[in-house]
């Protein structure tokens, strides 16, 4: 058996371990005891979030891309990229979640046949947090910008410190979720795509609804985005971190702004939903409402760990835990 058989061996166990809620299809496959208890614990939170939406399994698909290969003295490492497909049914209502799972693989010989010595996810939905007012550089705000536009972007609606809109508008739900439907697993060439892009995702998503951006040109004020002129990055903190924008969408009295519910039935597609994985008050992850099933629940697109139709707890996330604490956002119909 080749690497490459092994690598088919284990993405095919991941499939059934899904369908069964339990990581022990896995294990043949892998080596790294800590990677499967991490997967039986996410496994058994995705089982009891099922469960408890009366959801059922129907199938798991994954297609395999292998992004780099290098070979070493200790075997190969993989990088690959699995493009997951989720069936399953509450009631006689189908759905679909979709995901985009990257992670690195190291393989080498056990006994006489190849497996996989450890894994580890690539791209993170815990991006790091900064204090609402704060100074921090593009390193500590955690979302290093992989790739600009060259010229900078041209706003259909802009306010700025001193002016106010002439006219009222209506968000739109239909185009903001169409934009989150578009793009939810690429990159819009028009912005930067950033190390963490859960922010920057769902703030474009926003101002495809037709949310106006508050100009101000400072990083710590307003929400606007206009490129790269130069060398020069030209964004706000609120656009692109994702406790900067919860904050920003909550306090804001014009333009964009929202409320916080406190159910997440009572929100509609188009709205937000902010994370903060280790209940201490720092939010670290955005994704936007796109649907809701038919327990009136919201189903979410996301970025950095691409997403579709993901239910909206986030149990099966490696960065979930006990203490995660979520703030649900009604972004305002008149702005």
């Amino acid at each position: 058996m080749s690497w490459k058989t092994a690598v088919y061996h284990y993405v095919h166990a991941k499939n059934q371990a899904e369908l069964l809620g339990s990581a022990e299809p896995i294990s043949p496959y892998m080596k790294d005891d800590g990677y499967l208890q991490i997967q039986q614990r996410r496994l058994e939170q995705m089982s009891g979030s099922c469960k408890t939406r009366g959801a059922q399994a129907l199938r798991s698909e994954t297609k395999l891309r292998f992004t780099r290969v290098k070979t070493t003295e200790h075997g190969v490492i993989a990088e690959i990229e699995m493009r997951r497909q989720l069936h399953y049914q509450i009631g006689t209502a189908t759905y679909t979640e979709e995901r985009i799972e990257p992670e690195r693989l190291l393989l080498d010989t056990y006994e006489g046949k190849w497996l996989v010595r450890s894994a580890e996810a690539l791209g993170r939905e815990r991006g790091t947090s900064i204090k609402h007012g704060a100074f921090p550089t593009i390193a500590e705000a955690g979302d290093q910008p992989q790739r600009s536009p060259s010229l900078p972007f041209l706003n259909h609606s802009i306010l700025n410190s001193t002016e106010s809109l002439s006219r009222k508008i209506r968000y739109d739900r239909e185009k903001a979720v169409a934009y989150a439907e578009t793009w939810w697993n690429r990159s819009n060439p028009r912005f930067m795509e950033f190390e963490v892009d859960c922010t920057n995702y769902v703030s474009q998503c926003l101002f495809a609804g037709g949310a106006p951006m508050d100009y101000t040109g400072k990083r710590d004020s307003g929400w606007w985005f206009s490129g790269k002129q130069g060398s020069q990055e030209l964004w706000s903190f609120s656009w692109a971190v994702a406790h900067s924008l919860q904050s920003f969408v909550t306090r804001s009295r014009r333009g964009l702004h929202g409320v916080e519910v406190t159910e997440p039935w009572e929100l509609q597609p188009g709205d937000m939903i902010s994370y903060d994985w280790d209940g201490d008050g720092r939010f670290q992850h955005n994704a936007i409402v796109t649907a809701r099933d038919v327990n009136g629940m919201p189903l979410v697109n996301a970025h950095t760990y691409n997403s579709r139709n993901r239910y909206w707890d986030y149990r099966d996330s490696p960065a979930w835990t006990e203490r995660t604490r979520y703030v649900f956002v009604r972004i305002a119909d008149d702005m």
